[in-house]
């Protein structure tokens, strides 16, 4: 049976509409305390995030967001304080340069550089949280599931190892 766009969005194993899984992590300080606001606050979005807190988005390692994606995440929200202020100093430039290198990466792992999201979120800005979160969850709903293959932990690693050691990746020497 081949995907139609009616059934592309179904998860086939239990003829369902696709919910994706998609893992956040939330600055302690700003985007954690935006969420903890919208909830609160009573404001409706998307059960589909699942929250992590750091102390700050500079913290997120990207091996973190690779091993989500490895370990069946469909999408990674990486959520901080806005440019200039962040709690400690500048690291959400950090992350915004981090992020820009792992949506690179994603590229060469086979994954939709569109699964990684950056969203700066203030602690006040609760309703702004809530109303990204539901466009993303709605974005990744329309890219349909990640069916990453069976060894993209092992392509992770691959591709890590090589970001690390400055070694090209396989896809690199491809093109």
């Amino acid at each position: 049976m081949t995907d139609t766009p009616e059934t592309k969005s179904f998860d086939k194993a239990q003829d369902r509409p696709f919910e994706p899984v998609i893992i956040g992590f939330t600055c302690n300080w700003c985007s954690y305390r935006a969420a903890d606001m919208a909830g609160t606050a009573r404001m409706k979005y998307a059960p589909n995030v699942r929250l992590t807190r750091l102390m700050c988005s500079g913290r997120l390692d990207p091996t973190f967001v690779f091993k989500a994606f490895a370990g069946g995440a469909d999408a990674v929200l990486v959520s901080g304080c806005h440019p200039g202020d962040c709690h400690y100093v500048n690291q959400n430039y950090k992350a915004m340069r981090r992020y820009h290198l792992m949506k690179r990466v994603l590229v060469q792992m086979g994954i939709e550089p569109g699964r990684l999201k950056l969203l700066w979120a203030s602690a006040s800005e609760g309703a702004i949280f809530a109303r990204e979160i539901n466009e993303f969850v709605e974005q990744v709903r329309a890219l349909g599931p990640l069916n990453w293959n069976a060894n993209g932990s092992q392509i992770a690693d691959h591709v890590l190892l090589s970001v690390v050691n400055g070694q090209p990746s396989e896809a690199e020497v491809k093109a």
